[in-house]
């Protein structure tokens, strides 16, 4: 049997495995199209209502990437990030450390989209991963195949994440720590910190660059023009007082940023630290370089997230809602 007759054979064998393992009630775990036939439009939907919500809310897609970030990092990749609070328990997305995040009603039209279609199917957590993928080509990134599979989890714990997401005022050395606990080696963070090319800063977190003195760090035209957006020492969180990321193309994820961070005008602090430390500068600048370079690099780690201690076979539930664990639905 000569190397492409074998290869073919491999395939048809994996995929034969897989429906096997599935119809016998065994956990096959993550698989690229797993609702091929349980639900096989599954995707379809979901990028559908993806570009439907990009077209009428043009910063859905930040909150799709920032998503897949603050869920999958924290423990698992199983939706608790979408979870409301109950009356014993502080749930993650109302921390201060979720502060800026929102968009989070419109996950519930994705689901009800494909609940209409297959009631009871698809996980609220691959809905998260697969609306991040497809954020990410609404913003001018890559597409990432993604595998499918998650289930959902039953409870979400704001007490945790102190624990596993890194600060944006974090020293590199622990920023470096906590992605690679979970896989992600030093190039894979830099390009994933790349998706600080899109979006926005919110002044609460830039103020102790600025107050009561600039950083000297930051060139002096960058500063007056943060100076402007940011007036205020102590920020009023309602105010939703901010600096756009990148000024150049502030709803394309480019490589833009890393031109920018090596030129001192990254915002947060993670972002200067990024072009300065000799563990991470030189993919800084190798990315700033080549946007081939920095979409490998960013759909590998992004692939390596979204992989993260899945829920998967009899674990977890499917939500019917997405913010509500079915006990409490």
């Amino acid at each position: 049997m000569n190397s492409r007759a074998l290869f073919i054979f491999a395939i048809l064998s994996f995929f034969a495995f897989s429906a096997f393992a599935q119809e016998n009630g065994e956990d096959p775990g993550l698989l690229m199209n797993f609702y091929k036939d349980s639900c096989p439009q599954a995707e379809d939907i979901i990028r559908e209502q993806v570009k439907l919500l990009y077209k009428r809310h043009k910063n859905t897609a930040f909150s799709w990437l920032r998503n897949i970030f603050h869920d999958c990092f924290v423990e698992s990749c199983d939706a608790s990030l979408l979870l409301d609070s109950t009356r014993r328990v502080l749930s993650e997305k109302e921390t201060d450390r979720s502060f800026g995040m929102r968009n989070f009603r419109y996950i519930e039209d994705i689901k009800d989209a494909v609940e209409r279609e297959c009631p009871g199917v698809v996980s609220c957590a691959d809905i998260l991963v697969l609306s991040a993928r497809d954020g990410i080509v609404a913003l001018g990134g890559p597409y990432i195949p993604l595998k499918t599979g998650r289930r959902d989890g039953r409870r979400s714990r704001a007490e945790i994440l102190e624990q596993h997401l890194p600060d944006h005022n974090e020293t590199m050395t622990v920023v470096l720590d906590r992605f690679g606990s979970i896989g992600i080696d030093a190039p894979g963070v830099v390009a994933l910190l790349g998706a600080h090319s899109v979006g926005r800063t919110h002044c609460v977190k830039l103020v102790h660059r600025l107050y009561p003195e600039a950083d000297p760090a930051f060139p002096a035209s960058h500063v007056e023009h943060m100076l402007k957006k940011c007036p205020d020492t102590i920020p009023d969180p309602k105010a939703v007082q901010y600096v756009r990321n990148d000024r150049g193309t502030p709803m394309i994820l480019d490589n833009n940023y890393y031109r920018n961070i090596l030129d001192n005008k990254g915002l947060l602090l993670v972002d200067h630290q990024l072009a300065n430390d000799k563990r991470t500068k030189p993919y800084v600048k190798k990315m700033a370089k080549s946007q081939d370079y920095f979409f490998k690099e960013f759909s590998r780690a992004i692939t390596i997230l979204s992989e993260n201690n899945p829920l998967t076979g009899s674990k977890g539930e499917i939500r019917k809602q997405c913010n509500l664990a079915n006990k409490l639905h």
